[in-house]
Formats: structure tokens, sequence, C-alpha cells
């Protein structure tokens, strides 16, 4: 009898799994078809005092608005770094980034201007005081955990 209403316990689960299965699928296709998969974005290694990041690169329209959007976790020095042709206060928001991130503002000539934390799926805008070319996110705490602030240099960004 036991091995029975295990049996039974173990079809129950197995149909509830499956039940919940189908809204999830459904939530995994409603992503938009151009999502771009993480390991497709250039990459390109920085220095920023003693530690080296390694960071996908957003340059174009399409990357630069998905940018961590969906993404579920960084590696330790991992970011991503947004590239800008026009030299202006580039603001940011959170909405479907399912992770906080911290981000630092970045002059043309590497000079961190500006350092922000940003909550996960929230659309409130965080705008630098100062223009620039570049926006370097990470994982949220990362910059003050490495002794970050603004006036330092990070050296490897594209031209």
């Amino acid at each position: 009898m036991r091995f029975f209403t295990s049996f039974l316990s173990s079809i129950s689960c197995a149909a509830l799994l499956a039940s919940t299965a189908l809204p999830l699928a459904a939530v995994a296709q409603a992503l938009p078809p151009q999502m771009k998969p993480a390991a497709d974005f250039p990459k390109v290694q920085l220095t920023l005092g003693m530690y080296l990041i390694n960071a996908s690169v957003a340059a174009n329209d399409a990357d630069r608005e998905q940018g961590l959007m969906f993404r579920k976790s960084l590696e330790p020095n991992e970011g991503m770094l947004f590239v800008f042709a026009e030299n202006a206060g580039h603001c940011f928001w959170m909405k479907n980034t399912l992770i906080p991130l911290s981000i630092a503002f970045i002059r043309q000539d590497g000079t961190i201007t500006d350092l922000d934390e940003m909550q996960a799926e929230t659309t409130n805008n965080h705008c630098p005081t100062h223009n620039g070319v570049y926006a370097l996110e990470m994982s949220k705490g990362w910059f003050t955990a490495h002794g970050i602030k603004p006036g330092m240099q990070i050296i490897g960004l594209p031209q």
C-alpha cells in the first residue's frame, strides 16, 4: 500500500509539474525574437586599477536597448560596456533586468564621472551628472567592494 501511495503521489507531482510548466514555457516564448544570447555580444577586457573586467559590448541601438535584460547572473568580474557615438548624459533604467546592478558613467578619456546603484526590474532613471560616451554595468556593489570612485580611469575602452 505504501508503494502505491508513493506511486500516486509521484503521478500527482508529475501532473502538477506538467501543469505549471506550460505557463513558464509561455513566458519564455514571450521574449522578443530579436533578443541576442549573452555569448553573441562582442567582448572586451578592461583594466580598472588592479582589476580586470570582462565586458560584453553594446555599441549599437539594439544591443544597448537589450543590455543585460533577462540575464539571471554575472560572473564576479563580468559586466556590460555601453558605447555611445555622442557625448551626452545617457540615462539608464532596469526594465526587464532581473539582477541588481551598479553603473559607472565614463568620459571618452576613460575617467569615471559618476557611480550609481540600480534595483532590478525598476523604471527609475539613472542619469549621470556629467556627459560621457560610455557606461559600465557590473553586479550591484562591485565598484564599492573594489574601492572604485569617480575620477579613476578605465583602460582598454574601444575608440
